[in-house]
């Protein structure tokens, strides 16, 4: 069952075009991660998700019904990022006996699990936490309301590494006891790989991949020789990395669409061939220039 279809999605804001005609679908019950650098497009794209923003052209469907200021999505739909505003007169116990009664599949058990875990004081209040501590709390939200679209919008920010490490565990863990549909946006991809089924990339807000995981780490190679011979190996090849390594000698990442006759025809020849990352990949793709941070020093 699809649960988000978008078909040549745009939103324009006065004269810039924050996505630009994104076309993917989100089946039910799957972990997609949404990709891209600061400024892509992600929130954008998940507010409009979410049903908080209008988008100016194209079509978005969510669970089947437009989602803009639409009630039953809004039932169905937790959206968490450190931007969350929480009723200020209530203590953070208060907010979770309130969220039960807004959520009719709110897990009282697993938020109090979690609260006493982290180590908070249900006499606080949420506009008094840290950053890392909202955030924590946040997830705490999102995890246990257990809606059939979770969407977190990079909500480990401020957390430190042990908290966010806890996180991804226990979404993870609370994913296979209660499947949902679950977004996660972040630019951390190597501290959530593992947890991914999909990646959907996006850059200047346009889909560049969209992938299982397992797909995304076989999307680009690197070889590496001498030039002549990577020449002839990767004419009309996409590039999306290339560095110098010696007088005659590169290393250059190239999308992977090869024959296997082919790439052990190249490793006869000389040329080495390694895997590329996942993370790696996703960077390289969204890179606006085809060289290293090096390059910027050796030119002078």
């Amino acid at each position: 069952m699809t649960v988000i279809e978008c078909n040549q999605l745009t939103k324009v804001y006065r004269k810039h075009r924050a996505l630009n005609n994104i076309s993917f679908s989100i089946e039910k019950n799957t972990i997609t991660g949404l990709i891209g650098r600061n400024g892509a497009g992600k929130t954008t794209l998940l507010k409009i998700i979410a049903g908080f923003y209008k988008q100016t052209s194209g079509e978005v469907r969510v669970f089947g019904e437009m989602p803009f200021n639409n009630l039953k999505i809004s039932q169905n739909m937790i959206f968490i990022d450190d931007q969350l505003i929480l009723p200020p007169a209530l203590n953070l116990s208060e907010i979770f006996v309130e969220a039960s009664r807004f959520y009719p599949n709110w897990d009282m058990t697993i938020a109090n699990r979690l609260f006493d875990y982290f180590s908070f004081d249900p006499k606080q209040y949420h506009q008094n936490l840290s950053k890392g501590l909202k955030s924590t709390f946040n997830s705490i939200i999102g995890l246990s309301a257990h809606v059939p679209l979770t969407i977190f919008d990079e909500p480990t920010t401020g957390m430190d590494a042990t908290v966010r490490k806890d996180f991804y565990r226990a979404l993870l863990k609370d994913y296979l006891e209660h499947p949902r549909t679950i977004i996660l946006s972040s630019h951390l991809l190597n501290e959530i790989e593992d947890l991914l089924e999909d990646i959907l990339l996006i850059d200047q807000g346009k889909k560049l991949i969209h992938l299982p995981v397992d797909d995304l780490k076989q999307f680009a190679i690197g070889v590496s020789g001498p030039n002549d011979r990577l020449d002839d190996l990767l004419n009309d090849k996409e590039v999306f990395f290339k560095k110098q390594v010696g007088v005659n000698q590169s290393y250059i990442i190239v999308k992977n669409d090869f024959s296997d006759e082919i790439l052990e025809q190249a490793k006869q020849r000389g040329i080495q061939i390694t895997t590329v990352s996942a993370e790696d990949v996703c960077m390289y793709v969204t890179s606006k220039t085809k060289g290293g941070i090096d390059d910027v020093f050796n030119k002078r």
